[in-house]
């Protein structure tokens, strides 16, 4: 396929853009493979008054089309990032090349056509970057300190695991032929790995997916001494399931389900269920269409804010992280997470709860470490999920804004506890943005398989290195280490609209009305709220 079948018309002058809030410019409209470029001229004479607009056409969600008169035609570009711009082109033929170029553009399937192959900044080398956070120099540190815990390259050909990466951490005292048998009786095989080691007291968050018990109670015995060399003599654990209790009874017939009592004595079972897949992305959905109504009331933008609940999946993300961080810190107990699948709220859970426990996870580069270690290691399905945003009309089952969702969570915590991030919110937008329309390989693909095939690391250029130069532009100033444990309120009046990532949908003045109420509150830290007594919550 060439780019330039798919482009039934490249340039248009006299182009009108119009985006919200901003006075329209007029100028000319050009079409590339990976860009949509408006060049004009304002008002005087002068480079200076000359303004350029680059679109990268990956991030178009939806594009709608509507006759403004028989000479003219008016599209109307909805974007990943929330953004909408709107394009007065003269000739209705013109109007509809365009936007039957912008479609095709947009939606083209082959990774390796997407702009990141083609993007080569003069300033940068294809090697820089990739290494920057090394998964196995991360856990060879806690191989090395602890010497119950050792790296595992049994996944090195992904042949036990497409979604793991090539090395893991399993605990010393378990070989890989145990793995391997333990793998085959999980779903995707994605069996329980180490993802975070608690320092202060050498309590682990292991995750994986659900064991394939199926109707019958299967039992696997290398999955069960797996988990038992976990704990020590005399310790305890919880397994914490991110499905509803009612959902892990069905799972058992078609195949899946949950670790019996009797097979793992001492783990106990947790329930703490988070939305996923399609209920998650209608919730995204609702929010944008409601932040873009500027009809709206004040009472009407309330009910449609609530209706929408997203911020009930964001507090029940809060609340669960902290079941799990309160499992190590205050339980001295081990803990795994999973739910169906472990590529989703599994992943949620355990990043989440690694920045409410850990410092380092904190600052700037081990937020980014964390991110590679904990989502695009531990094969979040970045292509699956991200390959629409809220705009769009189809409709995916695979897709779901799980990764915003962490983002919003992490921008919470920034905002009730505004000293102890080393990073702003600005980095939190730009992961977005990235993860859904980027020039860079970083969240490309579906897991490290995939974009080994891809061969992501040799022919495209990595975020860090891009982000790590403006270090300043997403440091935060007020900034000083805090080594304690960070437990976030989830009290409803805590948990706040984001308002400036949902700013950029445009318009709804009760929106803006929210955050200035909200920028009064940002310096202002929550009392701790979140007791939780584990006994009460086991089955």
């Amino acid at each position: 396929m060439e780019f330039a079948e798919l482009i039934k018309t490249t340039k248009v002058n006299n182009v009108v853009l119009s985006r919200p809030g901003l006075a329209p410019v007029k100028g000319t409209l050009c079409i590339t493979s990976h860009h949509l470029l408006l060049s004009s001229q304002a008002e005087g004479n002068g480079e200076q008054n000359k303004m350029e607009l680059w679109l990268l056409i990956r991030n178009v969600d939806a594009v709608e089309k509507s006759r403004l008169a028989n000479t003219s035609g008016t599209i109307t570009l909805k974007c990943k990032d929330l953004k909408i711009l709107q394009l007065e082109i003269p000739g209705m033929e013109e109007c509809l090349n365009i936007a039957s170029s912008i479609e095709a553009l947009s939606s083209v399937e082959s990774v390796m056509m997407t702009y990141p192959f083609f993007y080569r900044p003069q300033s940068m080398k294809l090697e820089n970057g990739w290494q920057l956070y090394p998964l196995e120099k991360y856990y060879q540190q806690i191989a090395s300190d602890t010497g119950t815990w050792r790296l595992s390259s049994v996944n090195e050909d992904f042949t036990v695991c497409l979604s793991y990466p090539p090395v893991v951490m399993v605990p010393a005292a378990i070989d890989d032929r145990v793995l391997k048998k333990s793998a085959y009786f999980r779903q995707g095989r994605r069996f329980p790995v180490l993802s975070y080691y608690h320092k202060k007291n050498g309590k682990v968050i292991l995750r994986s997916s659900q064991p394939l018990t199926g109707p019958n109670r299967k039992r696997c015995h290398e999955d069960e001494l797996l988990l038992g060399a976990v704990l020590k003599q005399g310790d305890r654990g919880f397994i914490l399931d991110t499905r509803p209790a009612q959902t892990a009874k069905q799972a058992h017939m078609m195949g899946g389900g949950t670790e019996h009592r009797a097979a793992y004595p001492h783990w106990k079972r947790l329930h703490r269920a988070l939305e996923r897949g399609r209920p998650l992305q209608e919730s995204f959905t609702r929010l944008a269409e409601a932040c873009l109504d500027t009809s709206n009331s004040m009472d009407r933008w309330l009910t449609k804010l609530e209706a929408s609940k997203w911020l009930s999946h964001v507090k029940m993300a809060l609340n669960t992280a902290c079941v799990a961080a309160q499992c190590l810190e205050r339980e001295d107990a081990c803990i795994l997470v999973h739910g169906s699948d472990g590529t989703d709220t599994t992943l949620l859970v355990t990043a989440l709860a690694q920045v409410i426990l850990d410092p380092d996870c904190r600052t700037l580069a081990g937020f980014q470490a964390l991110v590679e270690r904990e989502w695009i290691q531990a094969g979040y399905p970045f292509s699956l999920r991200c390959t629409h945003s809220a705009y769009s009309h189809a409709r995916l089952k695979q897709e779901a804004p799980v990764f915003l969702l962490f983002l919003d969570c992490v921008w919470q915590l920034g905002r009730q506890f505004p000293f102890s991030l080393e990073f702003n919110e600005r980095l939190l937008l730009t992961l977005f943005e990235h993860s859904y329309a980027s020039p860079y390989g970083t969240f490309l693909c579906n897991s490290e398989q995939e974009r080994k095939l891809c061969e992501v690391k040799k022919k495209t250029h990595s975020l860090w290195p891009s982000l790590n130069c403006k270090g300043d532009k997403y440091r935060n100033p007020l900034y000083a280490r805090n080594s304690l444990v960070i437990w976030p309120s989830v009290e409803p009046q805590s948990v706040l609209l984001w308002q400036e990532y949902f700013r950029t949908s445009v318009g709804n003045p009760f929106v803006f009305g929210v955050s200035s109420h909200q920028a009064q509150q940002v310096f202002k830290p929550f009392p701790v709220i979140i007791r939780i007594k584990l006994e009460s919550l086991l089955l």
